[in-house]
């Protein structure tokens, strides 16, 4: 009598069946490839005994039908609160429990993907063709209180369910076929994964437009040049200046040179461009016979150091210490985009997108290897 009323006012909900977790290959700790040799995990395994994760999950590639029933609610935003919040997003899913027996071979248990064919949304606001589907996960399985006989047996499950979202755990059933006809997964249809990568690259975009490197950028602002007759900073020789009109006034005998020091300091402002525009050289050795107020760029030191000659000796002005914002490398500063500015070291740059390979033992290894995969367990014996 109670399956009846399933089948009478029911819906039906499409599941696949959580098998268990992914078995990984000896020495991985994710599987790249499903291990098949391998005994299966059963579905009260754990793959990652170590942090105690399931972190891949397979599902039996043939879909069950079953019926069930749940209250349907209306999706409100929550606005009262700090951000956005969507409520009711969880659904209950009732199901008789024999039934669940009978269909799966087991009751519902958490990790079953549930499908709502009911809900779908035929009318996409983009050009996909196809229905939009609506997958829950189960999240936890009860025995609820109206589900008891007067003889004090349960018949049916109560399955918490919320909105599957794209996760490692549920990468295979991304991966279908969406229906389209041209190749497309639901992983391209459902997930907001590719948005989310197109507007993290726009803003990336937009960031080394707006700062393509750290620091002040101090070129654009005019250094009072020194005197060559008194090696201070003035534009009028007479010591009695007592407004702006007397700086007009030069000594027409007085020889400007170039600044002998970065006036503009602020943070990271270094960048070993002199200032006011003025000439300089570049190279690992100093000029033999310089000028006075001359520039000239060491590129042997790191950073580079920028130094002027005062008539004796070479003083250093500014170090390079601006450093260019993205994660690209040596491209940047070779063409000239950012010239001037030292390349950014990091752990992204020099660890993780290390792309290089190094022979040993005639043997060609790539530099950036995996902890699991390049120190592996051997017997002792």
């Amino acid at each position: 009598m109670v399956n009846e009323q399933f089948q009478v006012g029911g819906t039906d909900i499409f599941i696949h069946k959580y098998l268990g977790p992914v078995a990984p290959q000896d020495g991985e700790s994710t599987p790249t490839t499903p291990n098949t040799s391998a005994n299966p995990i059963p579905e009260l395994g754990i793959q990652d005994v170590l942090f105690m994760e399931n972190r891949d999950r397979n599902y039996e590639p043939d879909v069950y039908t079953i019926r069930g029933i749940y209250t349907m609610a209306d999706l409100d935003f929550n606005l009262s609160q700090f951000g956005l919040f969507l409520q009711n997003d969880t659904v209950l899913m009732h199901f008789h429990l024999r039934n669940c027996v009978d269909t799966l071979g087991r009751k519902i248990m958490p990790g079953d993907v549930l499908e709502l064919p009911h809900l779908k949304d035929e009318y996409a606001l983009d050009n996909n063709f196809v229905a939009l589907k609506r997958f829950y996960v189960v999240q936890d399985v009860t025995r609820p209180a109206n589900g008891f006989s007067q003889t004090w047996y349960p018949h049916l499950v109560r399955a918490k369910c919320v909105p599957l979202i794209d996760s490692q755990e549920f990468s295979q059933i991304f991966a279908q076929d969406a229906g389209n006809g041209d190749g497309t997964t639901l992983k391209d249809l459902l997930s907001t994964y590719n948005q989310s990568i197109q507007i993290n690259d726009q803003i990336i975009t937009q960031a080394a437009l707006d700062a393509p490197v750290s620091g002040y950028d101090t070129n654009q602002f005019f250094v009072i040049p020194i005197s060559s007759s008194t090696g201070l900073v003035s534009y009028a020789p007479t010591s009695d200046v007592t407004d702006d009109a007397s700086i007009d006034t030069m000594d027409a005998s007085m020889i400007l040179n170039t600044p002998n020091g970065q006036v503009y300091v602020g943070y990271a402002s270094g960048n070993t461009i002199p200032k006011n525009g003025a000439a300089f050289g570049s190279g690992t050795q100093f000029p033999t016979d310089p000028s006075i107020g001359q520039y000239y760029l060491r590129v042997d030191y790191l950073p580079n150091v920028l130094y002027r000659f005062d008539g004796g000796k070479w003083i250093m002005t500014e170090q390079n210490v601006r450093m260019t914002m993205n994660q690209f490398g040596a491209q940047d500063v070779s063409t000239g985009t950012f010239f001037g500015s030292q390349i950014r070291q990091t752990q992204k740059t020099s660890f993780i997108n290390n792309t290089t390979t190094a022979t040993i033992n005639g043997k060609l290894v790539v530099e950036k290897q995996a902890l699991n995969t390049a120190l592996k367990p051997k017997a002792d014996n």
